[in-house]
């Protein structure tokens, strides 16, 4: 194998670019070579700056901080080169000694001056600010990320947003708090790297002039001088760099446009007032004319103000009447094109719909927290039954009452309720004997009767024992009941295949087992949907999956590996139902009854169904409710056991007469329970 079939040239080159740094720290350099690499670093230092002017996004940049890191290292091993020659040789190489005898002038003092400059600038002006904007857009950033996320979220469950969109924008945010969090850490480099410049410098020029004295037999206004003029050449092609750097690192942190034509940008907002042009050009004009200053050139200044004034406003004129045009084009090319009818045939699986007196509950601004309870729901269902619940849209309609909300599954209306603003609704769990005052009305979840009481009466009910909810809650409790029941039917194959795909990744070998080649997509759908039909959670989705590909050889009736499944999750389901170590009172099923319905199963290839006569039906049926009746008047859940063979069809007769009927096998209580008949089903 070849070790170095994957390394990349880039690799090579980031990797060389560092070890260059720290072999030159330890090893001297020729002139010649010293050279090429001060141009160098003059070249990288202002592909950084020309880089960071033309930034549309700051996380184009995103490795700013360890760049920074990088150059300062390299700068100052080219620093202790530079100074490795000085000392030693005396010719630190053409680019060290024309900076300090052209870009000084030839004179140390001049040098001096320009040098200091430079390190004020650098140190007092770019760096200082540049480290306070990096530490307040860090502060700043980290903390407005809470409300960002808040705003992700709203956005996703408004269906503003797609689950990828918000991933992104999510990871996007994180991102930003990551480089700005560094940045403010990394400018530090830059301010180090100034004092460092400094301290640097000012040992060159000590070291020169002793060794020009004590080896170079030369005065000490000689030795002053020679190596004075070197030491400050030295400084400045090391510091114009790192100027650079510090520049490139202030416009990085204070950008704050996303347009790549940042110049462009720059100009129109600085000259793009016209008003503001012609003003600076009558006080040019007025101090050339009535002060001794040179007047030609303040008169030419002020004339040219005026006329880039004047040019500005006329542009300005023909863009307004270009965008009006172009705005009246593509109304025009609206109306003329034909309805775009696709986007119309896509339906939201779930839709909350209120009129305009519950916008200030969905209004953020206005205190609503309904978008954040809609949030919860998702999350609670998603824990209670292990799938994911579809984006909620939220949406106000001028056709429903001021106070009514509506809840539609795939499009069609399933309920509605109505709900009074600034009132309470107050019920009465069952034991609270004293009556409050109140207009009566009908708890939209459970039709319990309760009562709506104004703000004044809430703390009185609650003292009294009543349970007092507010009207986010009573619609965020309808919403969740109304999922949970059509769960079920907003289970689709796609969620399946994300379920499935989160299980490949721990358990690879069983889904590879079970499909394709036992159960398909479709399949594996219908027995997910069978069980949160009845309220059961499919989070245990490895214990599912594990007894299907036990059962699916032999049979791929899906209701038949419904059951299977069911006995495998019999802790769950006994927990959910019974209480251990306690007498529970349950509803049985009278053996004859058990047979008569197994007598009329019919096989057939597409699965079995009952050809019990309907009047039997009705018949077993009222049966039943008589002993539904007794259970709940004990104010227990009614809850009908029975063999296993027959629970799947007891439980698909009594869809159409319950709406909630509890239908358990023996098969599904834990050893640990104690089962005590209070009625049974004869029939």
């Amino acid at each position: 194998m070849d070790v170095t079939s994957g390394i990349k040239t880039s690799d090579v080159g980031v990797a060389g670019y560092i070890l260059a740094a720290i072999v030159f720290l330890i090893v001297p350099i020729p002139s010649v070579l010293l050279d090429m690499l001060l141009a160098f670093n003059i070249s990288i230092a202002l592909i950084i700056m020309i880089r960071c002017l033309y930034t549309q996004e700051i996380l184009e940049m995103s490795n700013f901080p360890t760049i920074l890191l990088f150059t300062t290292i390299f700068r100052i091993s080219l620093n202790v080169s530079s100074t490795r020659l000085i000392l030693t040789t005396g010719n630190p190489g053409n680019v060290v000694t024309t900076f300090g005898s052209f870009v000084g002038g030839g004179d140390l003092i001049v040098g001096a001056i320009i040098f200091i400059i430079l390190l004020i600038v650098q140190f007092v002006v770019i760096n200082k600010g540049s480290e306070r904007v990096a530490e307040v857009t860090a502060r700043f950033t980290l903390d407005a990320m809470p409300g960002k996320q808040m705003a992700i979220d709203a956005d996703l469950n408004t269906g503003a947003i797609t689950d990828e969109e918000a991933k992104g924008r999510r990871e996007k945010l994180q991102n930003e708090a990551s480089f700005f969090g560094s940045m403010d850490g990394a400018t530090k480099y830059v301010k180090g790297d100034a004092a460092a410049g400094l301290i640097i410098t000012f040992i060159n020029l000590i070291g020169g002039i002793v060794m020009g004295v004590t080896r170079g037999g030369m005065g000490a206004t000689d030795a002053l001088n020679q190596y004075g003029i070197l030491t400050i050449g030295d400084g400045l092609v090391s510091q114009i760099p790192s100027l650079l750097i510090s520049l490139s690192t202030g416009i990085l942190v204070t950008k704050g446009s996303k347009e790549a034509d940042f110049s462009g940008l720059l100009v129109k907002q600085l000259f793009g007032l016209p008003k503001a042009l012609y003003i600076v050009g009558i006080v040019m004009v007025f101090l050339g004319i009535a002060t001794p200053l040179n007047w030609v050139l303040f008169v030419a200044f002020g004339a040219a103000f005026i006329i880039t004034g004047y040019s500005m406003q006329k542009s300005i004129g023909e863009e307004t009447i270009e965008q009006e045009v172009a705005a009246e084009e593509s109304e025009a090319e609206e109306i003329r094109r034909p309805e775009n009818v696709v986007s119309l045939l896509s339906v939201d699986p779930i839709e909350l719909e209120f009129g305009y007196g519950i916008i200030p509950l969905a209004d953020v601004n206005q205190g609503g927290d309904l978008l954040d309870r809609v949030v919860m729901i998702r999350r609670q269902i998603a824990l209670e039954l292990g799938t994911v619940v579809p984006i909620i849209r939220l949406r106000d309609n001028i056709q429903l009452n001021p106070n009514q909300y509506i809840i539609k599954i795939k499009g069609i209306q399933v309920t509605e309720g109505e709900i009074m603003f600034d009132h309470y609704m107050a019920m009465n769990p069952g034991y609270v004997e004293e009556e409050i005052v109140g207009i009566p009305t009908q708890e939209p979840s459970f039709h319990l009767p309760a009562l709506w009481i104004t703000e004044s009466q809430r703390e009185r009910a609650e003292s009294l024992g009543y349970t007092v909810v507010d009207p986010p809650s009573i619609i965020a409790t309808h919403l969740t009941e109304v999922i949970r029941r059509h769960i079920a039917d907003l289970l689709t194959r796609q969620d399946v295949q994300n379920l499935v795909n989160n299980l490949k990744e721990s358990n690879p070998v069983l889904v590879d087992e079970l499909t394709p080649s036992l159960l398909n997509l479709g399949e594996i759908q219908k027995v997910l949907q069978n069980l949160l039909r009845e309220g059961l959670s499919i989070r245990d989705l490895l214990t599912i999956f594990e007894n299907l590909a036990d059962h699916a050889s032999s049979s791929r009736d899906t209701d038949v590996l419904t059951e299977y499944v069911r006995q495998a999750l019999k802790p769950a389901i006994s927990s959910k139902y019974f209480e251990p170590n306690e007498v529970n009172r349950v509803i049985t099923v009278d053996p004859k009854v058990e047979q008569e319905i197994m007598g009329s199963i019919k096989q057939t290839e597409q699965g079995a169904y009952i050809t019990l006569d309907p009047e039997r039906i009705h018949a077993i049926m009222e049966a039943t409710k008589i002993e539904v009746a007794k259970i709940e008047e004990m104010g227990k859940a009614a809850i009908v056991v029975c063999s296993p063979i027959v629970r799947m069809y007891f439980r698909k007769l009594s869809e159409d007469f319950f709406d909630d009927l509890i239908v358990v096998s023996y098969n599904e209580v834990e050893n640990n329970v104690e089962l005590q008949s209070v009625g049974m089903v004869t029939g």
